[in-house]
């Protein structure tokens, strides 16, 4: 009698705990007609439905995938499904209809803010091989291989570094990995490039911003001279570097920046983005040994984050 009034208290506990970071009925009926309706096997789907809730539990707890719960289905169906729809864009292109939809309703604010935030890698992040490489062959240079998935070697030791460019709300419109001791200004160029959002109706994809956010890290002449040849207002704080430097030289030092401190007021929704998708821990920490895995994970979640900002 106890043990059956226990598993009528823990029946209705367990349903709770399974739906808590699922898909909400509203963001599937947006997603569910974007999704492949043939595997190309002549085999039916396991339901699309259970098979992202099982990617987005593993990637909301970080847990590896053998250790799947067994109502999302075997893990092996899980992981490959998420490595597929990696591997033919899936991903990417359902993150891309959320954002031209929004884009097309007016909803974007196009007052970007970049940064990045360094994660740490799991040890099981390590030891990728190359494609083709069988065991017992020579390995290539470990750090070429380790700069080639993203992963770099500093103190702390191998991290990886998210740059990203979010609109005015702080939701991700690009996405670039580098290892985690490559400087924010050298991949700018990339995290800027990587803003492409197609239109509904006939026309050039929006890849302009009309202002673009950077803390210190990205204050530099190339970078100023990138945005003002591309008409985008560029709000950046001098370092106290470079202002001793222009004082020192005087009238030659020409005339400082124009910075706006109320709108630069505003670049924190790059911080609370990554707080965000930090709340996912297989984001926060990397254990993909794959770069490309890891970025899909980045990927669906910013999908979510966009999917909860426009079912509001």
């Amino acid at each position: 009698m106890i043990r059956h009034r226990e598993d009528l208290i823990a029946g209705p506990i367990i349903n709770l705990v399974a739906a808590r970071g699922e898909v909400t009925d509203a963001a599937w009926e947006r997603i569910e007609p974007l999704l492949p309706q043939a595997d190309g096997r002549g085999r039916p789907w396991r339901d699309h439905r259970q098979v992202v809730n099982g990617v987005l539990w593993r990637l909301r707890t970080g847990a590896p995938w053998r250790d799947l719960p067994q109502r999302y289905g075997p893990w092996q169906t899980v992981y490959e499904r998420f490595a597929r729809w990696e591997a033919d864009g899936t991903w990417a292109r359902l993150l891309e209809h959320v954002q031209v939809r929004d884009d097309a309703m007016g909803r974007v604010e196009w007052t970007v803010a970049v940064d990045s935030t360094i994660n740490r890698a799991h040890q099981h992040a390590a030891g990728a091989r190359k494609r083709g490489q069988q065991a017992g062959d020579n390995l290539e240079d470990p750090g070429r291989s380790q700069a080639r998935q993203a992963l770099g070697r500093s103190r702390g030791g191998l991290t990886t570094k998210v740059h990203l460019a979010v609109d005015g709300r702080g939701l991700p419109l690009s996405i670039v990995l580098t290892p985690g001791n490559v400087n924010d200004a050298t991949a700018f160029t990339q995290v800027l490039d990587e803003i492409c959002i197609p239109r509904i109706v006939t026309g050039r994809p929006r890849t302009t911003p009309t202002r673009v956010l950077g803390d210190k890290a990205y204050s530099s002449r190339a970078i100023r001279h990138l945005l003002r040849r591309r008409g985008i207002t560029a709000t950046i704080p001098e370092r106290r570097d470079q202002i001793a430097n222009r004082r020192r030289r005087g009238n030659l030092g020409g005339r400082p920046p124009v910075f706006d401190k109320g709108v630069y007021r505003d670049r924190n929704v790059v911080e609370r983005c990554f707080s965000r998708l930090k709340q996912f821990r297989a984001i926060a920490t990397r254990f993909d040994k794959l770069a490309t895995r890891y970025r899909a994970g980045v990927v669906l979640v910013s999908l979510i984050l966009w999917l909860r900002e426009s079912t509001r």
